[in-house]
């Protein structure tokens, strides 16, 4: 199993060798568009994508870019690269980065006992659907070390409680570290992280709530939304924050119920549109779709 994800991995880099990505949000003002796109003109790339969103078309608001394009010959030009743009980005005062295709992010996945959200990133990655190095699985119950390990990925289990919660991050910190993690993605993780674990990892943990924020947030949601009758029902997926199920939304989406449902259909369906948000959500990632502001996010998909 480790050879054919190796092997698949090889297979995309080498694919997407001359492929890159260009993420721009900076006040807006004249002239962006087209000093992007002269000075990728100028280097010899070619603009395969380009999306672009403004928030006050008016004036006073900000600017958003997302570029994708390919320069022959990619490989060994990232420094000059980014050293040339410099200079626009400081006219234009931009928050700005490069991201290149064929650097395939490393993820971990934490998770607890249910493993519907786990299951459907693994069955993605395997089809190819993910483009991304699962490096391993952390969880507090030994539950699913099994079928994990049959995908050939490293499975750890590190209990967690009030007491050892300190000491139980740390090892799971040592853990990113080693890996070399990008992205953390909280597959029904059922702990809250504390805000030194975030602090690590700024942005770049991904979780999944059980209901449509900001509705029923807590403990025992779909009874709870039974118990209210709810006609929808629906499931958030966001980036980490220290604010407890407040970070920047990055994808939602709800399924329609209706009175003859019980609490029991409500958490089926409510796992199945679980599943699809937590997955697009880190495709997007994967991806650089995604572009953090103001609590918010802007996604071009």
């Amino acid at each position: 199993m480790k050879n054919i994800r190796e092997r698949k991995i090889q297979l995309f880099q080498q694919k997407n060798k001359d492929k890159a990505r260009l993420l721009i949000s900076c006040p807006d003002q004249p002239g962006i568009v087209a000093a992007v796109s002269k000075f990728l003109y100028e280097h010899g790339a070619n603009i395969l994508q380009s999306d672009q969103y403004s928030e006050d078309p008016e004036g006073g608001g900000l600017f958003f870019m997302r570029i994708e394009f390919t320069l022959p010959n990619l490989i060994g030009q990232e420094e000059k690269l980014e050293k040339d743009f410099e200079p626009i980005g400081k006219q234009f005062n931009m928050d700005w980065r490069f991201a290149y295709a064929y650097h395939i992010k490393k993820m971990a996945i934490f998770v607890s006992k249910q493993d519907h959200c786990l299951m459907e990133l693994l069955w993605q990655w395997q089809a190819g659907d993910l483009v991304t190095d699962i490096a391993l699985v952390i969880s507090n119950h030994p539950d699913l070390g099994p079928t994990v390990e049959q995908f050939g990925i490293p499975f750890y289990h590190i209990p967690v409680t009030k007491e050892t919660k300190r000491e139980a991050e740390q090892k799971q910190l040592k853990l990113l570290e080693e890996y070399n993690i990008d992205v953390s993605v909280l597959a029904r993780y059922m702990q809250i992280l504390s805000p030194e674990f975030v602090a690590q990892q700024p942005l770049r943990i991904i979780n999944i709530h059980h209901s449509f924020l900001p509705a029923f947030i807590g403990a025992r949601p779909y009874e709870r939304a039974y118990e209210r009758g709810v006609k929808i029902i629906g499931a958030t997926s966001h980036y980490v924050t220290d604010d407890l199920d407040e970070g920047p939304i990055i994808e939602q989406d709800v399924q329609r119920v209706s009175h003859s449902h019980t609490a029991e259909d409500l958490k089926r369906i409510g796992r199945s549109v679980e599943r699809s948000v937590l997955a697009r959500a880190v495709a997007w990632h994967l991806e650089d779709r995604i572009i953090p502001y103001k609590n918010k996010t802007v996604v071009f998909n």
